[in-house]
């Protein structure tokens, strides 16, 4: 892999990695009845990020990149689940709701992985986190008010459900750190492609949309690889509080791409959306100065 040496070469390749990301609700608004076909997208999106990664490791380690696979222990095979139904429940969140509330309750992950690690790993929370925590939570409830409408309320459900999700597959790589990261990701993109057969199975579901639909999901699917392995090569030469604000790039991108009407989809965010998402930049952003002092490095390998 690229080894940067440079921090000022790493923090452009970290933020191109978060702008690739925010494609992913874009590139979902332009499918044809997304809520129809979510099981068709899953399955395509699951075997392109497994097929891509492992890819990936074999040009980085060779033939030898399987015995990753004899690594992950229980900790890989649940952060691979977690990881598997996040990307299940975003399909859902979004075809639900606005991508703006999918996006920010994707933005609280931090703030979930803190808690889950005070629950299941003993790690401390201080008294400024569990603050900036208490008004991340504020902001969530600020949008859960103002999503009302029939499916609105479910989405947000289901984001909620999906940063809980990545969460759950950040705390597993804190339990056993020696897990291979990359493969990790690869079970998570396996366990959709399985999952998603099974149901298309017992649904009696053709396993592929149309043409247009395979193609966004294959396009999603490759955003979501290309950006993990960029933010893999920066984020080893950036301190983990700092890469807290340049994942913003997601976020912002994500709800700008699909308000921006020369791009074709004006969605516009609500009022209620814009206020709960401020205090939870809010948040985010009095986190990461208050963690500035904690200087760890965190990398994908």
């Amino acid at each position: 892999m690229l080894d940067l040496k440079n921090p000022k070469v790493a923090i452009p390749i970290v933020l191109f990695a978060g702008l690739l990301w925010s494609f992913g609700p874009y590139v979902v608004r332009h499918i044809d009845q997304p809520q129809l076909v979510p099981w068709q997208y899953l399955f395509t999106r699951g075997l392109v990020i497994f097929i891509l990664l492992n890819l990936y490791l074999y040009f980085e380690e060779g033939l030898d990149f399987y015995k990753n696979y004899f690594k992950v222990g229980i900790s890989g095979v649940l952060g691979g689940i977690g990881l598997g139904t996040a990307m299940m429940t975003f399909i859902w969140s979004i075809t639900n709701t606005s991508a703006a509330v999918t996006l920010l309750c994707l933005a609280a992950m931090p703030f979930i992985t803190a808690l889950l690690g005070f629950l299941f790993l003993r790690e401390k929370i201080s008294l400024t986190v569990w603050v900036a925590i208490l008004v991340a939570t504020f902001g969530i409830v600020v949008m859960a008010f103002g999503t009302g409408g029939t499916n609105s309320l479910p989405g947000l459900v289901f984001g909620l459900a999906s940063a809980l999700g990545f969460s759950v597959f950040s705390v597993t790589l804190r339990w056993r750190k020696q897990t291979p990261k990359f493969t990790t990701v690869a079970i998570a993109g396996l366990f959709c492609f399985l999952f998603s057969s099974v149901m298309l199975i017992l649904n009696d579901s053709q396993f592929l949309s149309s043409s247009k639909n395979e193609a966004l999901f294959a396009t999603h699917g490759t955003l979501v690889c290309a950006g993990l392995i960029l933010y893999s090569i920066g984020s080893k030469n950036i301190p983990a509080a700092d890469l807290t604000l340049l994942s913003l790039t997601e976020v912002i991108g994500g709800i700008f791409w699909v308000w921006l009407p020369w791009l074709g989809i004006n969605e516009v965010p609500a009022t209620n959306t814009i206020i709960g998402g401020f205090f939870i930049f809010i948040a985010i952003f009095y986190y990461s100065m208050i963690m500035q002092s904690n200087r760890r490095f965190i990398g994908l390998n």
